[in-house]
């Protein structure tokens, strides 16, 4: 029997960085987001041995572990190892193979989405009775406390929760808050959101240490950007809900010029380009995805100029990536096929590396 698990990615649409402590424990933070259909996905074949097998197609590592062994945080599958560590991996032995429709570091929360993952098979294989609040609260302490990894909170809820969510961050509680969006508008924002890769990958950890840094020292642009954030996420929800779909696309615009504002590492001189032209091309608002500094990119287009503008993105150098909103979280489930034995399965995976 293997068990398999897939959790979605998300898009950021305001409120970003209101997550990130420790300004949620002093002024509380709100994010709007929505899941998207591409996933960190995961399975798990239980073995007839002690042994752990752990394998990774984006990273192409195969590691191999005896039952009792401690799992040390290396830099490799280190997701993994805490998620097993945590939840305990009695039972025996196992094979885990795990790959995702985005790499880490491009702004769509894959990594948060692969510890929910990883996670779900754990759960799904000891029948453990976690919900969404008890998986997304451990995966973010796995994550940011633990392993140390920078990041706010909203990325795990969004991957165990799923859908369009307006989520709450106070001091002692995240909310998270669904939105149902009717067919009409899902299908109008599927069709005027443009997603692209702007082909640099960013890297978070100093754009955020930046970010929380100027917090801490009480700088004003930083601190009044943040507070812009949150109107914002309330703001771009409401719209949502009144069906005004090109005023929420000119709020994206908005929230992008803020977010720029609280740290200078956040865009650079292509993204601003290519950003002026997209606009000029008919794109109303847009923003990077995640930290900043590179990686996925979103724009809200005029109807009638989408082509218009993902013809411009393409001429920068950026690749279209199509998608849909995905409606669920963390989905798992028991698949009847035999596994390959785990030794082959390694074998195959780094000969397929070399």
């Amino acid at each position: 029997m293997l068990i398999r698990a897939k959790a979605p990615l998300r898009l950021g649409f305001a409120g970003g960085g209101t997550d990130v402590p420790p300004y949620p424990q002093f002024e509380g933070g709100c994010v709007l987001s929505a899941t998207v259909n591409l996933y960190a996905f995961g399975t798990l074949a239980p073995l007839d041995n002690d042994s752990i097998h752990l394998r990774s197609a984006d990273l192409g590592l195969a590691l191999e572990f005896a039952q009792g062994t401690p799992l040390n945080y290396d830099g490799q599958l280190d997701l993994a190892k805490a998620a097993i560590r945590r939840l305990g991996g009695g039972g025996g032995g196992f094979d885990m193979f795990l790959h995702t429709d985005a790499p880490p570091g491009t702004g769509l929360g894959s990594s948060s989405s692969l510890m929910v993952t990883v996670m779900g098979l754990i759960k799904e294989w000891r029948r453990l009775p976690l919900n969404e609040y008890e998986l997304a609260e451990t995966a973010y302490r796995l994550e940011r406390q633990e392993l140390g990894i920078p990041g706010g909170m909203q990325d795990q809820y969004a991957a165990a929760f799923g859908g369009w969510n307006f989520i709450e961050f106070g001091a002692r509680h995240v909310l998270v808050n669904p939105i149902r969006l009717p067919d009409d508008v899902r299908n109008e924002l599927e069709h005027n959101l443009v997603l692209c890769y702007t082909g640099a990958s960013r890297v978070s950890t100093g754009i955020l240490a930046d970010q929380t840094e100027r917090f801490r020292r009480g700088e004003k642009e930083s601190l009044q950007s943040l507070r812009r954030q949150k109107q914002l996420a309330i703001e771009m929800k409401n719209l949502l809900l009144s069906r005004q779909l090109d005023e929420f696309g000119a709020l994206m615009h908005e929230t992008w010029e803020f977010k720029k504002r609280m740290s200078p590492h956040i865009s650079n001189p292509r993204i601003d380009s290519l950003y002026a032209a997209a606009r000029r091309a008919g794109a109303l608002g847009g923003k990077l995805n995640g930290a900043g500094g590179g990686g996925y990119m979103m724009f809200y287009c005029d109807f009638e100029r989408r082509l218009e503008v993902e013809k411009v993105l393409v001429e920068y150098g950026c690749a279209i990536r199509d998608f849909a909103f995905e409606s669920q979280g963390l989905q798992t489930w028991r698949a009847g096929a035999t596994a390959v034995s785990a030794p082959a399965a390694v074998d195959r995976l780094l000969a397929a590396g070399a």
